[in-house]
Formats: C-alpha cells, sequence, structure tokens
C-alpha cells in the first residue's frame, strides 16, 4: 500500500446529526478512513452536492448497506493512499469519483476503477461536477434509452445538473434536443448549452411543442425525473418505439395513465437508480465515459455547469440552495 505521509488521524466531515433541514448538517471530526483491497484514499478538494443528498438529509433515501454515512456521491481531489491491489493510480493523481457515500470530508475512500482523471486544465470545483450527472445521464439516455444520432431527446428539468449534462452530451452526439425548464432564463440556459427547443413549462404544454418541433413524429428519448402527471403526458409526448426513462420522481405517485399509447407506440418506460449498483457495473460506466465523454471534456466541447459553490462547513447553504430550486447547473462543497 502506498500512501502520502501527510494523512492526518483525523479529518473534518459533514454528518446527518439527525433527520431534517439543512441545519442538521453538523461538521465533527471523524477518523480518516484506510482503503481496502482495490481501494484509493482521497484528499477531497471538492464535493458535489446532488438530490439524492437531500433525500437521504430527510431521512428518506438511507445509504447502501457498507457505505459511508456521510452524504456526498462526487467528489474531486489528489490520491493520498493506495489499498492492496489497486494499481490503476498513484500517489498525487488528480482523480474525480464516484463513491456510494463519504463525499462531505476532507478524506473519501472509493474504489479505484470507479475513479477518472480530472480533464485537462479542469479546477477541482469542476471535476467534482462532473461524476453523479455523468455517469446517471450516460447509462440512462445512452444505455437503457439507447439515443441515437438524429433522435429526438426530451429533457425534464434542462436546468438541473442531470439536464445541463443530458442537453449537452445530447447536442454533442447528434440528437436534436428539447429541454423543459420553470423561467424563461433557465430556457435561456438551455438554449445556450445547445438544445434546440426550451418549453417553460408554466407557460407551454411540452406535448404540443414536442409535436410541433418533429412535425408530429414525438420524441425518441425522453428522460424524466418528475413523474406524477408527467408519466401520461411523456406517452403522449413520445414517438412510436420511445423509450422513456425515469430517475426520480419528485412529483410523488404516478398519475393516471393511458396504457394504451404505451401498447400502440410500442413505447418502452424503463428506469434505474444508480446509487446502490455494483462497483464492477459503475466501473463499466467509468469505462465508457472515459472513451467517449471524456475528450469532449478535454477540449470543452462539453463542460459542467457551474451554479454556486460554499465552504465544506456551509454544506448546509448549498442544501438551501437546491431546496429553493433557483440553481442553474450545479452546486458545489470547496475542502480546500
Amino acid at each position: 500500500m502506498a500512501h502520502d505521509t501527510n494523512i492526518p488521524a483525523k479529518m473534518t466531515a459533514i454528518a446527518i446529526s439527525q433527520p431534517g433541514g439543512p441545519l442538521v448538517l453538523k461538521p465533527e471530526k471523524r477518523d480518516v478512513p484506510t482503503p481496502g483491497p482495490g481501494q484509493i484514499l482521497i484528499r477531497v478538494r471538492a464535493a458535489g452536492v446532488n438530490r439524492p443528498d437531500i433525500l437521504q438529509r430527510r431521512g428518506t433515501y438511507p445509504p447502501p448497506a457498507g457505505a459511508s454515512d456521510l452524504p456526498g456521491l462526487e467528489v474531486a481531489g489528489e490520491v493520498a493512499a493506495t489499498g492492496e491491489g489497486a494499481t490503476r493510480w498513484r500517489v498525487g493523481d488528480r482523480v474525480c469519483a464516484l463513491t456510494p457515500g463519504g463525499g462531505y470530508a476532507e478524506f473519501c475512500l472509493v474504489h479505484e476503477s470507479n475513479a477518472l482523471p480530472v480533464p485537462s486544465g479542469f479546477t477541482f470545483t469542476e471535476a467534482a461536477a462532473l461524476p453523479e450527472t455523468f455517469f446517471t445521464v450516460w447509462h440512462n439516455v445512452y444505455e437503457r434509452g439507447a439515443l441515437k444520432k438524429g433522435e429526438t431527446l426530451l429533457v425534464h428539468g434542462g436546468s438541473s445538473g442531470i439536464g445541463t449534462t443530458a442537453i449537452q452530451l445530447g447536442s454533442a452526439f447528434g440528437a436534436f434536443v428539447i429541454a423543459t425548464a420553470g423561467s424563461e432564463d433557465k430556457c435561456a440556459a438551455c438554449l445556450k448549452l445547445g438544445a434546440d427547443r426550451a418549453v417553460n413549462y408554466h407557460r407551454q404544454d411540452f406535448v404540443e411543442v414536442v409535436a410541433e418541433a418533429t412535425q408530429g413524429r414525438g420524441a425518441d428519448v425522453i428522460l424524466d425525473m418528475v413523474a406524477g402527471d408527467y408519466v401520461g403526458r411523456n406517452y403522449q409526448a413520445a414517438a412510436v418505439d420511445g423509450r422513456i426513462v425515469q430517475i426520480a420522481t419528485q412529483s410523488g405517485p404516478v398519475a393516471a395513465a393511458d396504457f394504451s399509447k404505451l401498447m400502440v407506440k410500442r413505447l418502452t418506460h424503463t428506469g434505474s437508480t444508480l446509487r446502490p449498483r455494483t462497483t464492477e457495473f459503475k466501473a463499466g460506466i467509468a469505462a465508457a465515459l472515459e472513451a467517449q465523454v471524456w475528450p469532449l471534456l478535454a477540449t470543452r466541447r462539453v463542460a459542467p455547469v457551474m451554479d454556486m459553490i460554499y465552504p465544506l462547513r456551509e454544506a448546509w447553504r448549498a442544501h438551501e440552495r437546491m431546496e429553493e430550486g433557483h440553481h442553474i447547473g450545479k452546486i458545489v462543497l470547496d475542502v480546500t
């Protein structure tokens, strides 16, 4: 096992003192973890904030078995130590990584296969904004949704971290992209990122806009994090043989949907959650991203949209920002 000689015994971490609002996030001292077989210890310089962190803080999304109880699903920093059999990275390498938990801390453990190099020219705060959204979008839009060049992608929540990533990747790989968002400013941001059409869902019906923009054909792939009455409306907006991929249910239970459209249009309605998946599964996504997407990041053809950066000890403010819903892009914690 290789390690940095300057690793302290203790670290500052942000723990969930009890289920509740943002102020239950409290700094505390923890032992610095030791990497096991195949793992690396990252000296965290920045950590991304994601909606699952909010749900975990509220007590509705517990970490999977064996994961840290600390929130934080993505980090960027330097490799501080390597465990037995971990040979891909060397101490001092700049990496960003997807983690099942533990990101809101000065040190974090991840499996070496779930880490990727920090793209050339990227800051740590930018790199920390990559893993969760890019892993999620790649798997759901391209692996589950099988989006192809020339097809139409409908992205709900286009101004979110997931949405801004999906718009950019869809555009970069030759899709016609339609995004929904809740204000004119957010719609403008979606268009600037490469969306061909942006729908303010407070003023327009996305079903009508999709039909008009595709000459009645519909959307081939729909990335949805809303559910509720969007399920039935997605079936209306989908093309024949369309694929709807569900990644969240922010509007709660599914409202009545006309399943005859599912049958007549031969639709596929699938979904996934990333956090509980195996290390090996996530390693496969990491390899695909490094081959297909990391070259786009190196040239900044694609880049994370940064909203706000907060100090680690003010993680509660980052959660407030996300829950207010005014953000465009990613919210990140600076751990330096």
